[in-house]
């Protein structure tokens, strides 16, 4: 029998790792998980923020970027694309490195990996640059948006199930906040009279600074390191994939409109660069304060039903925007954009709580108890975050690509509007029919393993 002094002691923090890690233990949790692990949130919290703003630092450089850089709207709709496409990319190798490095090691490799689209971007940012140098550049800040899927399956080990809806959505929160934070940076130093550089002398030694405090006070955990076929199990898993498409509606809907707001003020209703940077915060910090409240909703009421209610609402808003476009309307226009961004946070939050949820149900529906299936539920989960995550990112890709087809064609934004607005469409019926259709009414479907029916994920 384990003494109970065993269950509570101290983490060994030789060399920064963690050998025992039990957060689903009350004791343990109550007396040291709950500090050690509300700890690493707060550095990963900061590493992740600094991740999305160099990932979003071109959304902001393009509005500095006047006639005498020579690029069309087409020109930067493109290269905003392949930032957000890079981004997405390496959420996947990203994910894998917590199993490779460790939690802490891997969060100060990734910062410190920062300096190389900031320092690079110092570099060429001037009239002159050709479109091609712009970007290959714009390719390195991509690295920026794979900060958020390594951070993410960091904190799920770090927390008990109770309490990740909430952890995610304030660790994802805190890093998607890093967008509006770098665009008021925009706006202060455009008002001033500043340049691009200036903005970019800013964030260098913030890279820094990020990597020196997750290097002194982060930990890794001795149990995630070297399970790299858990991303082998979660890529078989069917509901890794059905979770990837829901959460393109909600993450590729943040990041996409985030990276195009601005484009389209000053594409479509003509706004100076100044004008448009006035607004484009707004819809990216209210999204990413909310997402840590659409956890902890998704904790009482369930993710699935959270998310499920916020794609009407999504709907609703997008066709508010439809029609807003079609009578040029900008004041109602930028009301129902900023409310599909907050939108979009809250279901952020919800999505990202239903994952540890799913895998859980998983695990009680394979006969698992205890321990065992806390474990089970949390290696799966933690492994598809990451791709996960990097297959919502290739949502804002779409959708700047979506803005750019557009506005070829057209000239407005409006048809790409109507395209999303089918999307959130399909993302209500998929949830619906996986997660909240009765079980009764699709039969029970037996496991692979036990041959019992598999629970209900209502309540994920």
């Amino acid at each position: 029998m384990t003494a109970p002094s065993t269950t509570s002691a101290p983490p060994d923090r030789g060399g920064r790792w963690i050998q025992h890690w039990d957060p689903e233990d009350e004791t343990f949790w109550k007396e040291t998980g709950e500090k050690v692990a509300r700890r690493n949130l707060l550095f990963s919290v900061l590493s992740e923020h600094i991740g999305f703003s160099v990932w979003t630092l071109w959304s902001v450089l393009v509005l500095f970027m006047g006639p005498e850089y020579g690029l069309t709207p087409a020109d930067k709709f493109l290269l905003t694309s392949v930032v957000t496409l890079v981004g997405a990319v390496v959420r996947v190798p990203y994910t894998f490195a917590i199993a490779v490095f460790g939690g802490r090691n891997w969060t100060v490799i990734s910062a410190a990996l920062l300096l190389v689209p900031t320092v690079a971007a110092f570099t060429v940012m001037e009239p002159g640059t050709s479109f091609t140098t712009f970007l290959l550049v714009g390719l390195l800040a991509g690295i920026g948006g794979g900060n958020f899927a390594s951070s993410m399956t960091n904190i799920n080990a770090f927390f008990p199930l109770r309490k990740k809806g909430w952890a995610l959505g304030l660790n994802a929160g805190g890093g998607n906040i890093g967008v509006p934070v770098i665009q008021l940076a925009a706006l202060a130093i455009i008002g001033a009279g500043g340049g691009p550089r200036v903005l970019l002398g800013i964030y260098i030694p913030l890279v820094v600074v990020a990597a020196t405090l997750a290097w002194l006070r982060m930990d890794n955990i001795a149990s995630v390191k070297n399970d790299t076929g858990a991303a082998k199990d979660a890529a078989r898993d069917a509901h890794t994939w059905i979770m990837s498409f829901i959460y393109v509606g909600t993450f590729g809907s943040f990041i996409g409109y985030s990276f195009a707001f601005g484009q389209v003020l000053q594409n479509q209703f003509g706004r100076t660069p100044l004008e448009a940077a006035y607004v484009t915060f707004i819809g990216p910090l209210l999204g990413s304060l909310i997402r840590p409240l659409g956890g902890s909703l998704a904790d009482r009421y369930g993710g699935a039903r959270i998310t499920l209610w916020n794609f009407v609402a999504m709907a609703a808003a997008t066709a508010v925007l439809v029609a807003a476009a079609m009578r040029e309307s900008l004041g109602l226009f930028t009301v129902a954009f900023v409310v599909l961004f907050v939108l979009s946070g809250l279901g952020n939050g919800s999505t990202f709580k239903m994952i540890p949820g799913i895998f859980q149900r998983k695990a009680l529906a394979r006969g698992l108890t205890g321990e065992e299936a806390a474990r089970y539920g949390r290696r799966l989960s933690g492994a598809s975050m990451g791709l996960i995550g990097a297959v919502g990112a290739l949502g804002g890709v779409g959708i700047n690509l979506a803005f750019r087809q557009s506005f070829l064609s057209y000239g407005t934004g409006t048809g790409a509007f109507v395209a999303f607005l089918v999307f959130y469409a399909a993302c209500f019926a998929v949830t619906w029919a996986v997660y909240l259709r009765r079980p009764a009414a699709r039969g029970a479907t037996p496991t692979a393993t036990g041959g019992k029916a598999e629970l209900s994920y209502a309540e994920v």
